[in-house]
């Protein structure tokens, strides 16, 4: 007699892994990262490296005499969050800070709350945030494209985004002719954060993940979507002091934030309409800070901001059950 063998779920294995999607979204990072390695030189590298393999090791001394456990930084996550964090940095900080970093982004962002899938806010953006209040002159110095020997010593300029901030607050001598032309911003021919200053090398880091369904459309779409349809009505309003939405969607952490971060399985929603809704009040939140708040930037606070809601988003909307209507 045959006999009927039960076992728990799940009974069908997709082959998907912790390890296969960190792996893949460093992969597609690798465009952004050899853009700013050609555009700040020495300086991107030691930021890159020094995030990394702090990152690294915070990870593995934490898990290994703090939890007890086996060390867990062969999933790639915390090389991940390292790069993430690295490329949310000027390319001038100082070593030392972006160690800081680092350590905020893996024992506070991540390992204190139990480690990966525990977390509730992205790790790498808490690191940042951190640095760019406990650091604000060193967070906000940033250096012109082009000086690939220098490091700390790099000559620096405003940003598109702070020139943008300077014309809304009536700074004198500022003018919409200092900002650089659509094609250099898809290159990365201008001053920003590591990640910040490619278009292109980011959409072709959109397309790899959407390729290889490690995301979905959902977050990116209604975050570029939602930023350029609220940042094109207030264009329209008033042209001479809001720039276009182009320029808002090719500037700042625009790009990295919807693609890389946002789109954090852990404190992202899990429902595809939960998702929606995710995205688009990131978008609003980012412009509304670039336009209305003091910052130049909103990317960061927006997602954080969206973090601390992803569970009660998780709670009214709720993926369809199996079989359910």
């Amino acid at each position: 007699m045959d006999k009927l063998i039960i076992s728990p779920s799940p009974h069908i294995h997709s082959g998907d892994s912790v390890e296969r999607n960190m792996y893949a979204v460093l992969l597609a990072l690798v465009p952004a990262c050899l853009v700013s390695l050609a555009t700040f030189g020495l300086g991107a590298l030691v930021v890159l490296a020094v995030s990394v393999l702090s990152c690294i090791i915070v990870e593995w001394l934490i898990t290994k005499y703090l939890y007890g456990t086996e060390p867990t930084i062969r999933d790639g996550s915390a090389i991940l969050t390292g790069v993430l964090l690295g490329m949310n940095l000027p390319s001038s900080l100082p070593w030392w800070i972006v160690a800081i970093g680092a350590i905020i982004a893996i024992g506070v962002g991540k390992m204190s709350f139990g480690g990966l899938g525990g977390n509730i806010f992205n790790p790498a953006l808490v690191g940042r945030v951190f640095l760019l209040i406990a650091y604000p002159a060193q967070m906000t110095l940033w250096p012109k494209a082009g000086q690939i020997l220098h490091y700390t010593d790099a000559t620096t300029g405003a940003t598109p985004l702070g020139v943008a901030k300077a014309i809304q607050s009536g700074a004198p001598g500022m003018s919409w002719d200092q900002v650089p032309s659509t094609l250099d911003m898809l290159l990365g021919l201008h001053g920003g954060s590591l990640g910040e200053i490619s278009a292109i090398a980011l959409l072709l880091g959109l397309a790899f993940l959407l390729y290889k369904r490690v995301i979905t459309w959902h977050i990116p779409v209604s975050v570029l979507g939602t930023a350029f349809a609220f940042s094109g009505l207030m264009h329209l309003i008033n042209p001479a002091l809001y720039p276009s939405p182009f320029f808002h969607l090719l500037t700042g952490g625009m790009m990295l934030g919807a693609i890389f971060m946002a789109t954090d399985y852990v404190t992202s929603p899990m429902s595809q309409r939960g998702q929606l809704l995710y995205g688009a009040l990131i978008g609003l939140l980012t412009i509304l800070i670039r336009l209305f708040g003091s910052y130049p930037e909103g990317m960061s606070f927006a997602i954080l901001i969206m973090n601390g809601f992803t569970p009660l988003i998780n709670i009214y909307i709720r993926p369809r059950h199996f079989g359910g209507r």
